[in-house]
């Protein structure tokens, strides 16, 4: 039991490129879970292979990045996206997936985004996203949604599929819109910067604490902008979120370890 990280991108290669360093740092923060999240097939891998060299800590969560599902259309239309490979068809990546789920403790990350998608295909991001939905609950699996620009939209397609065992990572929409999420059962993590971010700070003030989880989002987000994000710093938001409930740490800690067991099914 301990404190963990729903969302990281360990794969990344700037921590992939340290990432013994980065590894004992988060077990030095009292971390014992960290579920590194997949972007395509290529990624995925990397995920599975990670996970197999430090199975005492990292578990893996594959998925398909919004982007990513539609990236080989974006690109026929024209349209730039900063990924250095070959992108692959989204049939192909849900295949490989569907074939590979049984090593996953999640889907994820998995969902909308209209920031770097054209509307002509949106109607295309959403048919796989509810293809994965689907697939993730066929295998009892938790999900972790990706949302930019289509926070409703996806909690629309969420509720209409029946999805329940969901989190939402990064969630930077409105406030009201979270609880609504919450209410609707669902889960959001916090990241690392939420002491100088105001959304995710109204987020943990708010939400139910029954509903409330941790991630980091690494590398990205770090507490101290510029920096370069790890897991070791989900400890500062679980300090944080002390200091805004007025409770001991320790109190909060146990809150946020039920919470992962409840929506992933095994103790952090």
């Amino acid at each position: 039991m301990g404190l963990y990280d729903v969302h990281a991108h360990l794969t990344d290669p700037r921590l992939a490129a340290i990432e013994n360093v980065v590894l004992e740092r988060a077990r030095a923060a009292g971390v014992t879970t960290i579920l590194s999240n997949g972007l395509n097939p290529r990624d995925n891998q990397r995920v599975l292979d990670l996970a197999g060299r430090a199975p005492d800590l990292v578990r893996p969560a594959l998925g398909l990045y919004p982007v990513d599902a539609v990236l080989p259309e974006m690109l026929a239309m024209g349209e730039d996206y900063p990924r250095d490979e070959d992108p692959v068809p989204g049939e192909e990546a849900i295949a490989w997936l569907e074939a590979h789920l049984d090593q996953a403790v999640a889907v994820g990350e998995i969902g909308l985004d209209r920031y770097w998608v054209p509307e002509a295909l949106w109607q295309r991001q959403e048919d796989l996203f509810c293809e994965l939905v689907r697939l993730a609950m066929a295998a009892d699996k938790p999900i972790i949604i990706h949302s930019r620009k289509a926070e409703r939209r996806c909690l629309e397609l969420l509720l209409e599929l029946g999805a329940t065992r969901v989190d939402w990572h990064c969630f930077s929409s409105r406030v009201k819109l979270g609880r609504q999420i919450a209410e609707a059962g669902h889960y959001l993590s916090i990241p690392a910067n939420a002491r100088k971010a105001q959304n995710f700070t109204r987020l943990l003030e708010t939400l139910p604490r029954d509903k409330i989880l941790l991630e980091t989002d690494c590398p990205y987000l770090a507490p101290t902008r510029g920096e370069l994000n790890e897991p070791a710093n989900v400890a500062t938001t679980a300090a944080y979120a002390a200091e805004l409930w007025g409770c001991e740490h320790s109190e909060v800690v146990g809150q946020l370890e039920e919470n992962f067991e409840r929506l992933f099914g095994f103790s952090p």
